[in-house]
């Protein structure tokens, strides 16, 4: 297995060289070493490593903090925090860089590699979950020729969802649940994205917070609707009742 490439940014010469003996001694490799913001982003740009220990209050015009946001800009890699200081603003400056950790000098070699193994394991998670996420929205685009279904995420898995199969769409915070006869499908998505991916012509948005496959209403009652088997009852919002009446075949 090859060693983790590592970046240390620190402007403290004694310090920076302590770090980097610690690491070598825990067998991470060090690709490189600066003491300045400017520095560290075209370091990290020239020997992309695997993962950056990033001073937060270093001399310059550009800190650990703006260097390590100007990284995240256009590369993909995960930054740990070094520093003396503790206070609440400069946590709060830094967390909006989200960072993988954040130590505090002086620490000992095992929160070192701790806090590096950990950042290390979360970015590969999260690596995982924009390749997974890429691939399915690839498939869902590519669909061109094949309206009849989507994918939906289910315990790990991507599991192949027709639409004819689908009874209703409903929005929950920052989730929607797929809703089928048998089974729920709640994804991270927004009912906008949702609407795009489902087949045109088979469903309708009745409600900001519904959409109902047509062929699954079986009676449409002052301002709801009742789903067949299931008998389900959802609202229809007052901006939603004119689309609705175009899209039903009214005799």
């Amino acid at each position: 297995m090859s060693k983790t490439n590592v970046l240390v940014i620190e402007d403290e010469s004694i310090v920076s060289k302590d770090i980097q003996h610690s690491l070598q001694k825990l067998g991470y490799n060090v690709v490189g070493a600066a003491s300045t913001g400017e520095r560290a982003i075209e370091l990290a740009h020239e020997v992309s490593p695997d993962i950056i220990l990033m001073d937060i209050m270093l001399k310059g015009d550009i800190n650990g903090i703006d260097a390590a946001s100007k990284i995240k800009e256009s590369l993909q890699m995960p930054v740990i925090f070094l520093t003396a200081y503790a206070d609440e603003n400069t946590l709060a400056k830094a967390k909006v860089t989200e960072p993988y950790a954040y130590i505090i000098k002086p620490f000992k070699e095992v929160d070192l590699h701790t806090s590096i193994e950990m950042a290390l394991y979360k970015h590969g998670k999260e690596k995982e979950v924009i390749k997974e996420r890429d691939m399915l929205y690839s498939i869902v685009e590519g669909r061109e020729g094949n309206p009849g279904f989507i994918f939906v995420k289910s315990n790990s898995r991507l599991v192949k969802l027709n639409s004819s199969d689908i009874y209703f769409v409903e929005a929950l915070k920052d989730y929607v649940v797929i809703n089928t006869l048998k089974t729920r499908y709640t994804i991270h998505s927004t009912m906008k994205e949702i609407e795009r991916k489902l087949p045109e012509g088979e469903f309708v948005r009745v409600h900001r917070s519904f959409i109902v496959r047509l062929d699954k209403i079986a009676s449409i009652e002052h301002s709801t609707i009742v789903l067949e088997k299931e008998k389900k009852i959802i609202p229809i919002g007052g901006s939603y009742k004119d689309e609705l009446s175009k899209r039903i075949n009214l005799i």
